[in-house]
Protein backbone atom coordinates (compact mmCIF):
# COMPACT_ATOMS: atom_id res chain seq x y z
CA UNK A 1 0.00 0.00 0.00
CA UNK A 2 1.24 3.48 -0.86
CA UNK A 3 2.43 5.86 1.83
CA UNK A 4 1.33 8.83 -0.27
CA UNK A 5 -1.31 11.04 1.33
CA UNK A 6 -4.89 10.42 0.29
CA UNK A 7 -6.21 12.21 -2.78
CA UNK A 8 -8.04 15.45 -2.07
CA UNK A 9 -11.78 15.52 -2.65
CA UNK A 10 -12.94 16.17 -6.19
CA UNK A 11 -14.34 19.55 -5.04
CA UNK A 12 -10.93 20.62 -3.72
CA UNK A 13 -9.18 19.38 -6.88
CA UNK A 14 -11.63 21.19 -9.15
CA UNK A 15 -11.46 24.39 -7.12
CA UNK A 16 -7.64 24.41 -6.96
CA UNK A 17 -7.44 23.75 -10.69
CA UNK A 18 -9.89 26.54 -11.47
CA UNK A 19 -8.00 28.96 -9.19
CA UNK A 20 -4.72 28.08 -10.93
CA UNK A 21 -6.25 28.70 -14.35
CA UNK A 22 -7.67 32.03 -13.16
CA UNK A 23 -4.40 33.13 -11.56
CA UNK A 24 -2.25 32.21 -14.55
CA UNK A 25 -4.76 33.65 -17.02
CA UNK A 26 -4.69 36.89 -14.99
CA UNK A 27 -0.92 37.02 -15.56
CA UNK A 28 -1.47 36.62 -19.29
CA UNK A 29 -4.22 39.29 -19.33
CA UNK A 30 -2.10 41.82 -17.45
CA UNK A 31 0.84 40.95 -19.67
CA UNK A 32 -1.22 41.54 -22.81
CA UNK A 33 -2.54 44.84 -21.41
CA UNK A 34 0.98 46.06 -20.60
CA UNK A 35 2.72 44.57 -23.62
CA UNK A 36 5.01 42.60 -21.30
CA UNK A 37 5.41 38.92 -20.45
CA UNK A 38 4.32 38.13 -16.90
CA UNK A 39 3.82 34.39 -17.23
CA UNK A 40 7.17 32.65 -16.85
CA UNK A 41 7.52 28.96 -15.92
CA UNK A 42 8.54 29.51 -12.28
CA UNK A 43 5.30 31.43 -11.72
CA UNK A 44 3.26 28.46 -12.95
CA UNK A 45 5.08 26.41 -10.29
CA UNK A 46 4.30 29.15 -7.74
CA UNK A 47 0.63 28.89 -8.70
CA UNK A 48 0.72 25.14 -8.12
CA UNK A 49 1.91 25.76 -4.56
CA UNK A 50 -0.44 28.65 -3.79
CA UNK A 51 -3.56 26.93 -5.11
CA UNK A 52 -2.69 23.26 -4.64
CA UNK A 53 -0.95 23.37 -1.27
CA UNK A 54 -2.08 26.64 0.33
CA UNK A 55 -1.11 25.64 3.87
CA UNK A 56 2.56 24.99 3.10
CA UNK A 57 5.15 27.56 4.19
CA UNK A 58 6.43 27.56 0.58
CA UNK A 59 3.03 28.88 -0.56
CA UNK A 60 2.67 31.80 1.85
CA UNK A 61 2.80 35.39 0.54
CA UNK A 62 6.09 36.12 2.31
CA UNK A 63 7.70 33.20 0.51
CA UNK A 64 6.04 33.68 -2.87
CA UNK A 65 6.76 37.40 -3.24
CA UNK A 66 9.92 37.56 -1.14
CA UNK A 67 11.39 34.35 -2.50
CA UNK A 68 10.78 35.35 -6.10
CA UNK A 69 12.25 38.83 -5.68
CA UNK A 70 15.27 37.74 -3.63
CA UNK A 71 16.03 34.96 -6.09
CA UNK A 72 15.78 37.32 -9.06
CA UNK A 73 18.10 39.77 -7.32
CA UNK A 74 20.49 36.90 -6.64
CA UNK A 75 20.37 36.07 -10.34
CA UNK A 76 21.16 39.68 -11.25
CA UNK A 77 24.11 39.77 -8.83
CA UNK A 78 25.54 36.57 -10.32
CA UNK A 79 24.90 37.96 -13.79
CA UNK A 80 26.83 41.15 -12.93
CA UNK A 81 29.76 39.19 -11.50
CA UNK A 82 29.99 36.22 -13.86
CA UNK A 83 28.01 37.13 -16.97
CA UNK A 84 25.33 35.06 -18.62
CA UNK A 85 26.08 31.36 -19.07
CA UNK A 86 24.77 27.99 -18.06
CA UNK A 87 27.45 27.92 -15.36
CA UNK A 88 26.38 31.24 -13.86
CA UNK A 89 22.74 30.13 -14.11
CA UNK A 90 23.56 27.02 -12.07
CA UNK A 91 25.38 29.09 -9.46
CA UNK A 92 22.50 31.59 -9.31
CA UNK A 93 19.94 28.83 -8.75
CA UNK A 94 22.00 27.31 -5.96
CA UNK A 95 22.78 30.63 -4.28
CA UNK A 96 19.10 31.59 -4.45
CA UNK A 97 18.30 28.68 -2.16
CA UNK A 98 20.75 29.96 0.45
CA UNK A 99 19.45 33.52 0.19
CA UNK A 100 15.86 32.37 0.63
CA UNK A 101 16.79 30.23 3.62
CA UNK A 102 18.61 33.14 5.29
CA UNK A 103 15.63 35.43 4.66
CA UNK A 104 13.10 32.79 5.76
CA UNK A 105 11.32 33.03 2.41
CA UNK A 106 11.52 29.45 1.09
CA UNK A 107 9.91 29.11 -2.31
CA UNK A 108 11.33 26.39 -4.53
CA UNK A 109 10.03 27.79 -7.85
CA UNK A 110 11.99 30.98 -7.19
CA UNK A 111 15.32 29.18 -7.62
CA UNK A 112 14.29 28.72 -11.25
CA UNK A 113 13.72 32.47 -11.50
CA UNK A 114 17.37 33.04 -10.54
CA UNK A 115 18.38 30.56 -13.24
CA UNK A 116 16.27 32.38 -15.84
CA UNK A 117 17.80 35.74 -14.91
CA UNK A 118 21.38 34.50 -15.12
CA UNK A 119 20.71 32.58 -18.33
CA UNK A 120 18.78 35.25 -20.23
CA UNK A 121 20.05 38.58 -18.81
CA UNK A 122 16.76 40.51 -18.81
CA UNK A 123 16.60 44.22 -18.03
CA UNK A 124 16.40 44.41 -14.22
CA UNK A 125 14.38 47.64 -14.27
CA UNK A 126 11.68 45.88 -16.29
CA UNK A 127 11.96 42.33 -14.93
CA UNK A 128 11.83 43.04 -11.18
CA UNK A 129 8.65 45.18 -11.14
CA UNK A 130 6.90 42.73 -13.46
CA UNK A 131 7.95 39.79 -11.28
CA UNK A 132 6.69 41.60 -8.17
CA UNK A 133 3.38 42.37 -9.88
CA UNK A 134 2.95 38.80 -11.09
CA UNK A 135 3.74 37.38 -7.64
CA UNK A 136 1.26 39.73 -5.98
CA UNK A 137 -1.43 38.76 -8.52
CA UNK A 138 -0.94 35.05 -7.74
CA UNK A 139 -1.17 35.76 -4.00
CA UNK A 140 -4.24 37.97 -4.44
CA UNK A 141 -6.07 35.29 -6.43
CA UNK A 142 -5.01 32.77 -3.76
CA UNK A 143 -6.36 35.01 -1.00
CA UNK A 144 -9.66 35.41 -2.85
CA UNK A 145 -9.85 31.66 -3.43
CA UNK A 146 -9.07 31.06 0.24
CA UNK A 147 -12.30 32.80 1.17
CA UNK A 148 -14.35 30.08 -0.51
CA UNK A 149 -15.19 27.08 1.65
CA UNK A 150 -14.09 24.49 -0.95
CA UNK A 151 -10.47 25.58 -0.48
CA UNK A 152 -8.22 25.70 2.57
CA UNK A 153 -7.92 29.15 4.09
CA UNK A 154 -5.14 31.15 2.46
CA UNK A 155 -2.87 32.62 3.50
CA UNK A 156 -1.93 30.95 6.75
CA UNK A 157 0.13 34.11 7.43
CA UNK A 158 1.07 37.16 5.43
CA UNK A 159 4.48 38.03 6.75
Amino acid sequence: MSKAPPRASWNVIAFATAAAVIGLAALVAVGKATGQVLLIPPLAASAALVYGAPALPLAQPRSVVGGQLLSAITGFVVLAVAGSSVWSAAVAGGLALGVMMIARTPHSPAAATAVIVAATAPDALVFLPLLALASVILVAVGAAAGRVKAQAAYPAYWW
